[in-house]
């Protein structure tokens, strides 16, 4: 066989793969685990009235500081049940090759995540508690309302405020590569704000590409592991695929599904919280902040729930998206070749079972992909012919 011929073929996984693939898998499988378990301990041992009570001392009965002082200190609590789990995470991929980070590097990131979460986390619950002592009755359909809108406005302002502060960006210094992808970009009906190189290499030797932010924050980022390592035709197809995304509107769609999970989501909250109070007696008013535990296990165990159907859904906008990107470059060879190198380098399983892959993944198998690739290619050439 070729150089060319196994560029475009689909090498079986490797057992280092597999490794690697169903390790990660249990540690999320422990980590939910640890989340979920706390969050029940803490109901079930009324340690979150202990955690208000200490909060209330500690700011001289003020509401809106005990809440910050209580949510501070439920995400420290879970912070420090999950580090284990999370230094594991870490060094599982130093050990498969897949990182450069130092550990220094990584703790300043965990500090920076746990700092930016205690703020996200604080916002949505000074906003959630605010609601609910002022509209009782009606305090779910207004946070969700406030709710969508943040997270509206998070998908926005995430390329320009959030990701600097993990990574480091620089416009792409490349105008040949720089033209032809904003040229695909306005083929596809999407105004690109900017190419931006992503330095990824500083933390991991994955590759990988986006299409980011709304509006005005549009924009493309290539990872310089990507840029080093692929051709100009293999990164425009990649491209081709995520622009695909907002051919088919996916972002939107995407965005109304949530709506409706999340509109569900609270309403199922509300009445959990109401059967918590009036039957079984655990807190004393719907604006006692202890059962802030209450409404993320809510959330978690709906998110469990959801997560086969999500992934189906998102299977299917990737094929779609997919779809677009053969319609879109010359030919799908460098579609098939990029898939392959994106396995190897970022050391995917090319061919998971189909329970993970139903369960798990969010993106269709690379063996089904490169497969589907190949029948458009053959399709598009009988119709030729």
């Amino acid at each position: 066989m070729s150089v060319a011929e196994q560029a475009l073929s689909v090498p079986a996984d490797s057992p280092e793969s597999r490794r690697y693939n169903r390790t990660k898998r249990w540690l999320g499988i422990a980590d939910f685990a640890v989340g979920f378990l706390l969050l029940v301990a803490l109901l079930a041992t009324g340690w979150t009235g202990s955690l208000r009570d200490l909060a209330y001392r500690a700011a001289a009965q003020h509401y809106a500081l005990s809440v910050f002082l209580y949510i501070a200190m439920l995400l420290l609590i879970g912070k420090l049940a999950g580090l284990g789990l999370d230094y594991y995470g870490f060094r599982l991929e130093h050990r498969f090759n897949l990182s450069n980070q130092k550990l220094r590097s990584w703790i300043w990131d965990e500090t920076k995540s746990f700092m930016v979460g205690l703020i996200m986390a604080s916002i949505v619950a000074e906003l959630l508690y605010f609601i609910i002592r002022q509209f009782p009755e009606h305090w779910w359909l207004i946070t969700w309302a406030v709710f969508m809108a943040l997270f509206i406005l998070l998908a926005q302002i995430a390329p320009v405020v959030l990701f600097p502060i993990f990574y480091k960006f620089e416009p792409l210094d490349n105008e040949e590569l720089k033209s032809r992808l904003v040229r695909l970009g306005q083929r596809a009906g999407t105004r690109v704000r900017g190419v931006y190189k992503w330095k990824l290499s500083e933390k991991s030797k994955k590759a990988n590409a986006a299409l980011t932010g709304l509006g005005a924050t549009r924009r493309i980022i290539l990872a310089d592991t990507l840029l080093d390592n692929y051709s100009y035709d293999e990164i425009e197809a990649v491209l081709a695929h995520e622009l695909g995304h907002h051919v088919h509107r996916h972002i939107v769609k995407s965005i109304l599904v949530q709506a409706g999970i999340t509109f569900f989501g609270f309403w199922a909250a509300n009445a959990v919280l109401h059967y918590a109070i009036d039957k079984q007696h655990m807190f004393e008013t719907l604006s006692d902040f202890a059962n802030f535990p209450l409404l993320a296990l809510v959330s978690t165990v709906l998110s469990f729930l959801l997560m086969p159907v999500l992934n189906a859904y998102s299977r299917f906008n990737e094929r779609q998206a997919d779809r677009y990107a053969f319609k879109s470059i010359a030919t799908v060879n460098p579609f098939i070749s990029s898939m392959n190198k994106l396995a190897d380098q970022n050391l995917a399983e090319r061919s998971p079972s189909k329970w993970v892959e139903w369960f798990f993944h969010s993106h269709p198998a690379i063996s089904k992909r490169v497969a589907a690739a190949k029948a458009w290619s053959q399709g598009t050439a009988a119709l030729r012919g």
